[in-house]
């Protein structure tokens, strides 16, 4: 079982499969110190805070799958927090343990759901939210309707939740900090839905503030934007990212630096790949086979290892080509500057001895190549069909004169 190391106060660690199936367990990324977000909109947060300043409504957004709700959620943990310093919460009061498992009473959550005739608003799911999250917090609304086994389902924030939504925000703030509504991808909420919110939006009880943490503002409506203050939350960039890849895993900051560019700074991709990294680097074996395999196409060789990949599921998949594609890279750099190549001993070692077969002719058309696969195991095509196919192009391309 991978452990990961928490920075702020662990509370539990799952000691089984999650219901996303991204990793084994839990993560902890509630702290400023822990999210892959620029430090500039840190510090900005924390100043905002400091100075009384921060305004009644805030939208949040950023790409799908992006930090710009982690980091909502920092700063509502930043907000609540009863001993925060200047730039992060303490992590250990009871504020922050409470959000920690998004059981802060004064934290109140709005979602895109699948209507049906037993779920009628976010409440109804918040259970299986709370896992989606806490298992990976860069949440996209894929992941969190595959969570659901929702896929083919229309996501979306309807009337009854704009109602609720009114209901608590009328209640009292249970431990007097004020209340926070986080409403995550507020582009989900129908006409109505948007129409009921726009007088609370403008006129909040005291003390209240909303979060609206969105990846695609251009669905919103003027006279909601016309009420918010926009944050946006571009993504890390590698060396912000790798910093929390080894805050959050049991690697060093040089693994750290070599997983985040594998991942070319995509912090979902760096979770997956550090997630593996922790237990031994899979992708290096699984490259390494597949090279030498289509580079002589031993087809019951390729078979076998078909075999193999596919009954790793499509996450997984898509690294092993992520990976391939920074091994191809650092083939030509080898050559030309073989200072500037991060990896593993033995990833080292295997492309001293490979690396003359990528070169400058065939390395764009593998790249290519590569690349299309991905694409395709992203649109759910068969992945037998997809890997046996890359397997004969790859054999062609090596085998160029």
């Amino acid at each position: 079982m991978i452990r990961f190391l928490f920075v702020d106060l662990a509370f539990f660690i799952a000691e089984k499969e999650s219901p996303g199936g991204l990793f084994k367990s839990y993560l902890c990324l509630m702290l400023f110190a822990d999210v892959a977000a620029p430090e500039s909109i840190k510090s900005r947060l924390t100043e905002l805070a400091g100075n009384g300043r921060v305004a009644h409504a805030l939208l949040f957004f950023g790409q799908d799958g992006g930090a710009q709700l982690p980091t909502a959620v920092a700063f509502a943990r930043y907000l609540f927090c009863g001993n925060r310093g200047t730039q992060d919460s303490c992590g250990t009061c009871a504020s922050c343990l409470k959000v920690n498992k998004l059981a802060h009473p004064d934290l109140h959550w709005v979602f895109p759901i699948a209507l049906s005739k037993d779920v009628r608003k976010s409440d109804d799911v918040i259970s299986e939210f709370r896992e989606a999250f806490l298992e990976f917090p860069y949440l996209g609304l894929n992941d969190w309707f595959n969570s659901l086994d929702a896929e083919n389902k229309q996501p979306v924030i309807g009337k009854d939740e704009a109602n609720e939504i009114i209901r608590k925000l009328n209640y009292t703030s249970y431990e007097g900090r004020g209340k926070i509504m986080i409403i995550w991808m507020p582009e989900k909420m129908n006409h109505e839905a948007s129409n009921k919110l726009l007088k609370i939006l403008e006129e909040p009880p005291d003390e209240t503030f909303f979060f609206l943490v969105s990846s695609a503002i251009e669905q919103l409506l003027p006279t909601i934007l016309s009420r918010v203050q926009m944050i946006q939350v571009h993504n890390a960039n590698v060396s912000e990212v790798a910093k929390v890849v080894a805050k959050n895993f049991q690697l060093n900051q040089q693994q750290a630096e070599h997983v985040a560019a594998t991942a070319q700074g995509n912090i979902k991709q760096a979770f997956l790949l550090a997630d593996d990294n922790v237990s031994g680097n899979i992708y290096l074996d699984l490259y390494r086979n597949f090279m030498r395999n289509a580079l002589r196409f031993d087809p019951f060789k390729i078979t076998g290892w078909i075999d193999e990949i596919q009954g790793l599921g499509r996450e997984k998949q898509k690294q092993f080509l992520i990976y391939a594609l920074q091994m191809f890279r650092n083939s030509i750099l080898i050559k030309h500057i073989p200072q500037q190549i991060t990896g593993s001993p033995e990833e080292r070692d295997f492309l001293q001895k490979f690396h003359p077969y990528i070169t400058t002719q065939n390395h764009e058309a593998l790249t290519e190549e590569f690349g299309k696969a991905s694409y395709h195991i992203e649109r759910n095509a068969n992945s037998k069909i997809v890997f046996m196919d890359l397997a004969l192009k790859t054999n062609e391309l090596l085998n160029k004169k």
